[in-house]
Formats: structure tokens, C-alpha cells, sequence
């Protein structure tokens, strides 16, 4: 069986406080878009073996103990009778870059672990095993947009605001560690709960929308934020990092050609 894990982008990320368990309290909207890595997985065999995970594409420099998608298998496998799989990730999606990616793989694996059991698994059932990974991986269970609240584990849907617009995803040559950019963050209460604001045309979010890892972020890296005003003067109604970033955003009325970067600069452009 294949997936195909999507990416997400992060529409305003408020830090409210830290927590006593070590975490921070966080609202955002998650908002999935079309640019995927591809997951295979299948019963092993003489040439697949089921202890395999092959990963291809994009280096990701780390043992296969550490892969989230084999912690997602050791998961499953261990509130379900299942035998192991053979896997093969082709990695499109770079780590670092506020865009889910890896979140998305763990994700997609307990999906495709669940429909090759042929066992009657529930969501929510799920949803519980990707919250235990890390905070956004049951967003990408439902795949829909969603208020992350809690952790980021928390979900409720909103309206899907963006469909029709034409996005583009710029990152340099930067990873930001998300440790480092939550040491960095000043938490503060915001003025309103995000989906108020939300709610507003997506043309008057750049106002009253707003990521606490930006500054931060552009303080340390400002080709960063250099990127980010770049959409806005390419004609962009709303640009934004996703998460703790590297990654900027912008989100366009029409399709829009990028001329100041390099290809490489430029990972996915769009209809969401």
C-alpha cells in the first residue's frame, strides 16, 4: 500500500505559557497542503524484508531506532498483534522547516499499519497512538484544518478558508531546532482566541494574525524574515513561518512567479 503524507502550515502560532509537565500551552490552525512525501509499506518478502525501512530523497542523517515512522510501527505493534512491515519512505519534505513532515510519516504509517491489519481500528484509537509521538501528529490523522490547542494534540475543525488561493513555501538553507526556538519565545496571552480573528477575510489576517516564533526566529536568521516581506511585495495577502519555522509561506489570489530565489529556495508552490 502507498500514502502519500502531506505537509501543513501553521496559520498564527500563539505560545500562551509553560506548563508544569515541561510543555507549552499553544493555539494554532493547522492547515494541510497538497506537497507530500510518499510512504510504501507491505507485507515483507525474500527481497523486501518486513525489517526494513528504506529511507530516499532527502537525507535524514539518523538511525533507524530514531525514524518516527519505525516508533510509530513499535507503537502499534505493541497494542495490536501485527507482524512487522516492510517500508520504504522517499522524503520530500525537509526536517526543520515548520512543515510537519515527519509528524505526517508517523501519522500515515499507523493508517496504513491499521489497513493492513485488517482489524476495525478507530480514529480515535488512532489519534491517541500519533499524540503519543509528538504534538501535532494526530492533526494528520483527520488531515482537515484544525485549532490545535493543548500541546498541539487538541483539535477541533474550522472552516477551510483557503481553498481556491495559490501558496508558495520558501526556506533557506536553515533548519531551526524547535527546543531551541521554544528557549528563545516569550510567552504572552493573546488579545483574542485565534479563530476570532480567523474568521475575518484572509486579506485582513496580516493585521490581527500573528507567529510568536517570528521574532525569535528572524532575530537569529533574519534572510528569514527578508523572505516573508519578500511574499508581501510579490503580491502575497498573507505571509507567515509555519511553526517554528524555517519554512515562510505566502498565500496569493493567483498563481504568482518567484524571481529573486533560487529553485532550491523555493520547496512547493500551489493550489491548497
Amino acid at each position: 500500500m502507498i500514502a502519500f503524507p502531506n505537509a501543513k502550515i501553521n496559520i498564527g502560532l500563539n505560545v500562551k505559557f509553560k506548563r508544569e509537565d515541561g510543555f507549552h500551552e499553544i493555539e494554532t490552525i493547522m492547515y494541510p497542503v497538497s506537497w507530500c512525501d510518499v510512504l510504501e509499506m507491505m507485507k515483507g518478502n525474500e527481497v523486501a524484508p518486513a525489517d526494513t525501512l528504506l529511507t530516499t530523497g532527502l537525507s535524514l542523517s539518523i538511525e533507524k531506532e530514531q525514524n518516527i515512522i519505525e516508533k510509530a510501527q513499535q507503537i502499534f505493534m505493541s497494542v495490536y498483534e501485527t507482524e512487522r512491515r516492510y517500508i520504504h519512505l522517499h522524503k520530500q519534505i525537509p526536517h526543520g522547516a515548520g512543515l510537519g513532515g515527519g509528524s505526517s510519516d508517523a501519522a500515515s504509517a499507523l493508517k496504513l499499519l491499521a489497513a493492513l491489519s485488517g482489524k476495525n481500528i478507530p480514529l480515535h484509537r488512532l489519534r491517541e497512538m500519533a499524540a503519543s509521538l509528538g504534538s501535532d501528529c494526530a492533526f494528520f490523522i483527520d488531515n482537515i484544518p484544525a485549532l490545535a490547542t493543548g500541546r498541539g494534540e487538541r483539535l477541533s475543525p474550522v472552516e477551510q478558508k483557503l481553498k481556491g488561493y495559490y501558496i508558495i513555501i520558501l526556506k533557506p538553507d536553515i533548519s531551526i531546532s524547535t527546543p531551541w526556538a521554544y528557549s528563545k519565545v516569550v510567552p504572552k496571552n493573546p488579545l483574542a482566541p485565534l479563530t476570532k480573528f480567523y474568521s475575518y477575510p484572509v486579506h485582513q489576517w496580516k493585521n490581527v494574525i500573528f507567529n510568536d516564533f517570528e521574532e525569535p526566529v528572524f532575530k537569529e536568521f533574519p534572510v528569514i524574515g527578508e523572505m516573508k516581506q519578500y511574499l508581501y511585495k510579490s503580491g502575497a495577502v498573507y505571509a507567515a513561518m509555519s511553526g517554528s519555522g524555517s519554512a515562510v509561506y505566502g498565500i496569493f489570489e493567483k498563481e504568482t512567479v518567484i524571481k529573486k530565489y533560487k529553485p532550491e529556495d523555493v520547496l512547493w508552490k500551489g493550489n491548497i
